[in-house]
């Protein structure tokens, strides 16, 4: 009977083994052993932040190409190397990313209803968008917090996540739980890169800057001393604080919303105290650049648009090429702003940053005569900028104006710019209301002349900047308002002698929204002049575009700009960019600044995704719920005034920089007049903050 049992019991053992082993042929399994080789290198903290389930399942999707070298969060550098050399892959260092919060509401933001019980930020956006006022600003409940494995956010005292830099792995759990996008992972390409979007916590400050800047932070910077991170911030939307801290006519500064409780905060004032704090320190700060790409862009022009164009093109790690005819770059911040408001030094030395960043020139070169789009194509540049300006001149189109003794106003610059003589007479009439104008007239007047500047409207239509203005005056300049040029009187020998000009009326506004003059019947008059200058508007020179049977691949507009898609820039031929003043026509340097990054954005993507692209979100005009203006529990704080280095009397006899810098005490006041506004948040009370080293804060 045992005997029995006993050949029973093997007997199902056998047939078990062998329904086993024909099992393991029919189901067999494999496991890559790679995926045990990927888990043995990563962190093993299984903390989920990566996507995965833990490391085991993180190995799985590396190996079955779900995911990179870079999955873990958390390993860094040498992890990621670890796997991609397990993986067969090429591995260069990661971009340092971080959460972002881009909300100062917090606790100001105002509140219209009160949820009670519900303390999760996606439930209560569910519930009519949430409890505050500011339709993108942060709810303040913590959610992201929740979502953080690694402890690197906190709700700060304000009422809006903190992120502790040292602790974010960018794994982006807050991101994906925040239902308002407050929180963003930034990485400097990203920030380069990023185009305002109505959904950011734009001030109306930040709306109205062409270029883009984050006015509200590198002023918070400021006011707790910080610099450097003020400049980082600047540097990260334009190249060139030093030049615009001088000459900005700072269109920010109308949209401010302290301008509804006593003026404006000094915004430019503070955009150039850092600046010449970098410069009267002597070093030039570290400025970081994405590894290099290999891949050429040419860069037509060396004004404000091609040097911006060029900055971020290193900077995203590109080899861009400048382009430039004349003998220095600068384009019209050289040859056509006047040394008394921005020093050739100053702009040398900013200059030399930009270019210090591994940026190559070609000086002497003229598009459209020695190089053209089909040779730098041929010489392998895979993009082209063109960033020419608009260095044509209207002409008056009345009898005489060819006469001996009369050019342009640029053209009398630029010869001032190159230390050659100008020829300027005793008596200077200079024609035209513009910056152009002004500084065609203060030049004159350091160069010795009487100077009259004729302009057919108002002072009040002047499009010159008011101080300009104001300045000409104060140096002895006259205005002949309401007047308009009708003919040249010259001598025998064909100079001018004199200038005819009619007597103006304003009439009803024309397109750009001032009167229009209207002629007066039998005001003629003549004022004496031996040099007339004619400021009235330039364009760009776009012949260069044509070849010798008189064709052009791209596209004009019918201001005879060139024509591009507004936000991207791109040209009809898809390699080719543009910005500046080629693109939108004589404008200020800002604006140029601005569109000379967007440019290399858009070639940025160009080169690594085959496209420009952009959100719909895209902020083009101002956010209309934005631009109230009832700021009540605001206390008057008086604004700061730039001092002038020299007086009135001694500006005529030399070139010397008019405007200096505020204090350090001064730059401070003014940076806490910032109301710190969000979209629809500010800081209240302002009598009871001050400046401390951690920036403008209560009184206890």
């Amino acid at each position: 009977m045992i005997l029995t049992s006993v050949l029973v019991l093997l007997g199902i053992g056998f047939s078990a083994a062998a329904i086993l082993a024909m099992a393991s042929r029919l189901l067999y399994v494999y496991e890559d052993p790679r995926i045990a080789e990927v888990e043995s290198v990563l962190a093993g903290a299984n903390c989920g932040g990566c996507g995965f389930p833990g490391c085991a399942a993180a190995a799985q999707g590396v190996v079955s190409g779900r995911a990179g070298a870079t999955v873990c969060v958390i390993g860094g550098d040498e992890v990621a190397a670890n796997v991609a050399a397990i993986m067969g892959l090429s591995f260069s260092s990661m971009e340092k990313q971080i959460a972002f919060v881009d909300c100062t509401g917090g606790i100001r933001a105002e509140e219209i209803y009160d949820y009670a019980g519900v303390s999760d930020c996606r439930a209560q956006d569910l519930l009519y968008g949430g409890n505050k006022m500011c339709p993108e600003g942060c709810l303040g409940h913590g959610t992201c917090v929740t979502a953080c494995q690694f402890g690197a956010i906190e709700m700060g005292p304000h009422g809006y996540p903190v992120v502790d830099p040292a602790l974010c792995t960018a794994c982006g759990a807050c991101a994906q739980v925040c239902p308002r996008g407050v929180i963003t992972i930034w990485g400097m390409t990203a920030r380069l890169a990023h185009l305002n979007e109505i959904t950011d916590c734009l001030a109306p400050c930040r709306q109205r800057c062409p270029g883009q800047i984050n006015i509200p932070r590198y002023i918070e910077q400021t006011s707790r001393g910080d610099f450097a991170g003020a400049l980082e911030t600047i540097r990260e939307r334009i190249p060139m604080p030093l030049t615009i801290g001088r000459v900005c006519p700072y269109p920010c500064e109308s949209a401010c919303r302290r301008t509804h409780v006593d003026a404006p905060v000094g915004i430019n004032m503070v955009k150039r105290y850092v600046a010449d704090w970098e410069m009267n320190s002597g070093q030039h700060l570290p400025i970081p650049c994405a590894p290099e790409t290999g891949r050429r862009v040419a860069v037509v022009g060396g004004g404000p648009a091609g040097l911006s164009c060029a900055f971020f093109l290193r900077r995203l790690g590109h080899s861009p090429t400048i382009f430039e005819s004349m003998p220095k770059l600068g384009g019209q911040l050289r040859y056509g702003i006047p040394e008394y408001r921005l020093p050739k030094a100053v702009l040398d030395w900013e200059i030399e940053g930009i270019l210090g960043l591994g940026i190559d020139v070609v000086h002497g070169k003229t598009f459209g005569t020695d190089f053209d789009l089909e040779s730098l194509k041929a010489e392998g540049f895979e993009a082209v900028f063109l960033g020419i300006g608009a260095w044509m001149n209207m002409t008056l189109r009345i009898e005489g104006e060819d006469a001996k003794g009369v050019e342009t106003g640029t053209e009398f610059l630029t010869k001032v710019g190159l230390n050659m003589d100008p020829g300027v007479g005793r008596k200077v009439v200079v024609i035209g209301g513009g910056n152009t104008a002004i500084d065609t007239a203060r030049t004159s007047v350091r160069l010795g002349a009487e100077v009259t500047l004729m302009y057919r409207r108002t002072k009040g239509e002047m499009p010159a900047n008011i101080e300009e203005i104001i300045g000409a005056e104060e140096e002895g300049v006259k205005y002949l308002f309401l007047a308009a040029p009708t003919r040249i009187v010259s001598d025998e020998s064909g100079h001018v002698t004199h200038v005819e000009y009619i007597r103006m009326e304003l009439g009803e506004p024309d397109e750009s929204g001032r009167r229009s003059p209207v002629p007066v019947e039998g005001s003629a008059a003549l004022i004496e002049a031996d040099t007339v200058y004619t400021a009235i508007g330039q364009k760009p020179e776009l012949s260069c575009l044509y070849d010798e049977e008189g064709n052009c691949q791209l596209k004009q507009t019918r201001w005879r700009t060139l024509d591009a898609h507004p936000v991207t820039l791109q040209t009809a031929l898809p390699h080719v960019f543009t910005g500046g003043d080629m693109h939108t026509g004589p404008g200020i340097v800002i604006t140029a600044l601005g569109e000379g990054r967007k440019a290399a954005r858009s070639i940025h993507q160009y080169l690594t995704d085959g496209a420009p692209h952009y959100s719909a979100k895209v902020q083009r005009d101002l956010i209309p719920y934005t631009m109230f203006t009832h700021v009540p529990d605001v206390g008057y704080r008086k604004r700061s005034t730039v001092p002038h280095l020299i007086g009135c009397d001694e500006r005529v006899c030399t070139f010397k920089e008019i405007e200096g810098a505020l204090s350090s005490e001064e730059a401070k006041h003014e940076a806490c007049r910032c109301l710190r506004c969000g979209l629809t948040c500010y800081n209240r009370d302002l009598p009871a903050r001050e400046c401390s080293e951690e920036g403008c804060v209560s009184r206890s």
